[in-house]
């Protein structure tokens, strides 16, 4: 009797090894037969000549069509930064990116397949009109973004300065999109600004200053310095740093205002990939120039991309207080591939992470104090921002407008208040009860 046991289980046991064996076998196969590399191209291969020989319209069936489409298609399902770029695309980019354009000054993604505006950039004719960040660009001249690329976008948008363009945008909480006719212009902005729109930068109550970066070209880092040295002159205890509505720009910008306020050695921002020539790390190179200095930084959603790598260094080495909105999350690498036909890949190569280790791709940077503000109150921002908005408002809007304040700035404001006034008490308690 219990040798018939002992057979049993023993036979269970083998056959349960067998058919755990067997399981593991098939499903390595079908693993391997994914990755088979010579097997999925003689499939494309046969679907290629299957439908170059019988598609019902032979003009279309090319082999540069169907190898191009078949490139375009892979590459699109990647992400909204990927793209194959045929050898006139790539021209078009080269020529863009060495020459001057007209624009209407918007900085665009896809996001959730629709052509969203990440940010207006100041002074152009986007925000001027009052296009805001997060806006959906349904249509560009009456033609359809439904399947716009960012290329297809940008080619649509830029042309001969002061030339009309048509955009029909859905605001998010809108029963109704808007057209708004816009007239390029050539780009040119001035990335450092005080609180007036100018490059004066007086303090405020309490020595506290006011700095706002536009985007981060070429000589961002120098004119920050340059103010932030005027404000020195002056006595600045606290800074309000405002990066609302920076859609970006040069990283080594971003790179170089970090370094003004870290010790050297520090870490500032890291790109990591599969290959080894994504991996890199950014370090802080000179000093910490205002060690004293409190930093409030502000930030929203059209924060995206180098603003959103200074705020999260800052925020992580505890440089500066974030406080604003949750930013846009656009952190990734693109690198150019050209190809031997002279056609192009704009491939995503790399994530951006913040010092601690924290994607930004997707995520966006939290801000350690969040205040939200209405539609409403940005677009209030935006008119007083604008020189002659003020013009455009009907009666109803102008009287709406001097209630409605920037409470972000305010709470900023409040907050560095309070930080300079407990450290006065902590430093001379006596002092300050006497006052």
């Amino acid at each position: 009797m219990k040798k018939r046991i002992f057979y049993v289980i023993l036979a269970s046991a083998l056959g349960l090894n067998l058919l755990i064996g067997a399981q593991i076998y098939f499903t390595s196969v079908q693993a391997a037969d994914k990755n088979d590399l010579y097997q999925k191209m003689e499939l494309f291969a046969k679907v290629l000549e299957k439908v170059r020989q019988e598609y019902v319209d032979s003009d279309k069936v090319t082999y540069d069509d169907l190898v191009y489409g078949a490139l375009k298609g892979m590459l699109g399902t990647l992400d909204p930064h990927s793209e194959f770029m045929e050898p006139q695309k790539y021209e078009d980019l080269k020529n863009d990116t060495e020459g001057a354009f007209g624009g209407v000054g918007i900085v665009i993604e896809v996001r959730d397949k629709t052509l969203t505006v990440v940010a207006p950039m100041e002074d152009t004719p986007a925000y001027k009109a009052g296009v805001l960040a997060g806006d959906k660009i349904l249509k560009i001249d009456g033609k359809s973004t439904e399947n716009f690329t960012l290329v297809d976008a940008v080619k649509h948008l830029r042309g001969e300065p002061g030339s009309p363009v048509t955009l029909t945008v859905i605001r998010p909480g809108a029963k109704q999109p808007k057209d708004y006719t816009l007239n390029r212009a050539v780009i040119k902005v001035d990335t450092v600004k005080d609180l007036n729109g100018h490059r004066e930068f007086p303090l405020g109550e309490n020595k506290i200053g006011y700095v706002r970066i536009l985007q981060f070209g070429e000589q961002t880092a120098g004119d920050l310095e340059e103010a932030l040295n005027k404000m020195q002159k002056q006595g600045m205890r606290g800074l309000v740093m405002d990066l609302r509505n920076n859609p970006g720009g040069l990283l080594d910008q971003a790179v170089k205002v970090c370094d003004l306020f870290l010790p050297k050695g520090k870490p500032i921002v890291s790109t990591e990939g599969r290959g080894t020539l994504s991996k890199f790390q950014y370090i802080a190179r000179s000093r910490d120039h205002y060690p004293n200095l409190k930093i409030v930084l502000l930030v929203n959603v059209g924060s995206a991309s180098a603003s959103e790598i200074v705020a999260g260094c800052l925020q992580d080495l505890g440089r500066a207080f974030l406080m604003g909105e949750q930013t846009f999350g656009k952190g990734s690498v693109q690198s150019i591939i050209p190809l031997q036909d002279g056609s192009a890949l704009r491939l995503t190569t790399a994530k951006y992470y913040t010092p601690s280790h924290k994607v930004i791709h997707e995520h966006g940077i939290v801000p350690d104090s969040i205040v939200p503000m209405s539609s409403e109150e940005e677009l209030a921002l935006v008119v007083k921002r604008t020189p002659g908005g003020f013009d455009r408002l009907d009666d109803a809007q102008r009287s709406k407008l001097p209630q409605i304040r920037d409470v972000q700035l305010d709470r900023a404001t409040d907050f560095l208040k309070g930080m300079l006034l407990y450290e006065a008490r902590a430093n001379h308690p006596s002092k300050v009860a006497s006052k």
